[in-house]
């Protein structure tokens, strides 16, 4: 039977006994509390009526405090919020003890480890490591490029979202951007591992993996060209040219009516933005403009 229908008849004293039967079965007891309750103060007159039921319905609902429901899930939220809360605190702690730096655009700087293993950053650069467990494990993440001396003692790794460099004391370069990773060895001997590609380098030796193309080349310098301010690349695609350059000069490039996949063999400075546009444009049949607000456009010639 309708539940609104049993308590109006109910209020009215009018249920049959069926009615009362299935009356006493509602599940709502805290709401027939409340009205056995409120009908003690009901007094009799000529001159008033009882409420009609949606009244005095609506008066319930008005003083009656929500009862909370117990779920199955609740016991498991909680020990899922104790869970999350307890390795919050772990990883805060542990990563409370890593040193991190990072260089900004246009900036480098040069680091010494707790080995005195020195490490150069480039521009838009980032490095962490833990500091007191270095003596058992010399582990440096890196994003970015970096050219480091390490000293000679334990094994050394280069840790990058694109490769490990395992060396144990020697001179080398590795570069990290996007869809780019790159080592050269200048001194000693490196490990390269990256994915299924393993390679041991040795002094003049390049591992380069760009745009998922894997080759190995040679170099006759004794350490990158960006530590002198100065960035080279051979046979790369332009477009990664002009992200090194946006990186080295804080700027923004855009292209009109060029064929960003060329590829581009040569370098520019980082100490003068309008020669390193000219080094890089007049080799590709190029032109530039220099516009407010670090913003450059570099125009394709017309044939």
């Amino acid at each position: 039977m309708d539940e609104d229908y049993l308590l109006e008849k109910w209020l009215k004293g009018d249920l049959t006994d069926a009615e009362k039967e299935a009356f006493s079965k509602l599940d709502d007891a805290q709401f027939n509390q409340y009205i056995i309750d409120a009908a003690q103060h009901f007094k009799v007159s000529h001159f008033s009526e009882v409420d009609n039921f949606e009244t005095f319905k609506q008066r319930y609902n008005s003083h009656k405090t929500s009862v909370k429901k117990l779920h199955w899930v609740y016991p498991l939220l909680k020990i899922a919020s104790i869970v999350i809360i307890g390795l919050g605190i772990y990883f805060a702690f542990f990563f409370n003890k890593l040193t991190y730096i990072e260089t900004m655009a246009s900036e480098k700087t040069i680091i010494e480890l707790p080995d005195h293993s020195k490490v150069e950053l480039n521009a838009l650069t980032k490095v962490w490591f833990n500091a007191e467990d270095w003596n058992e494990k010399r582990a440096l993440e890196l994003e970015g490029e970096a050219f480091f001396k390490v000293a000679k003692g334990n094994v050394f790794d280069v840790i990058t979202q694109d490769g490990t460099v395992t060396v144990v004391g020697t001179q080398f370069n590795v570069k990290q951007r996007d869809h780019y990773f790159e080592v050269k060895c200048f001194e000693g001997i490196v490990k390269v591992t990256s994915d299924t590609i393993t390679r041991q380098l040795h002094a003049g030796d390049v591992f380069q993996i760009l745009y998922g193309k894997f080759s190995e080349t040679k170099t006759r310098v004794s350490s990158p060209k960006w530590t002198h301010n100065i960035s080279n690349f051979e046979a790369i695609p332009f477009k990664v040219v002009l992200a090194e350059l946006e990186r080295q000069y804080n700027i923004k490039v855009t292209c009109k009516g060029i064929d960003a996949n060329r590829l581009f063999t040569g370098g520019f400075v980082h100490d003068e933005l309008q020669d390193a546009l000219i080094s890089i444009t007049q080799p590709m049949n190029m032109t530039f403009e220099l516009r407010a607000s670090n913003l450059v456009i570099i125009h394709g010639k017309e044939n």
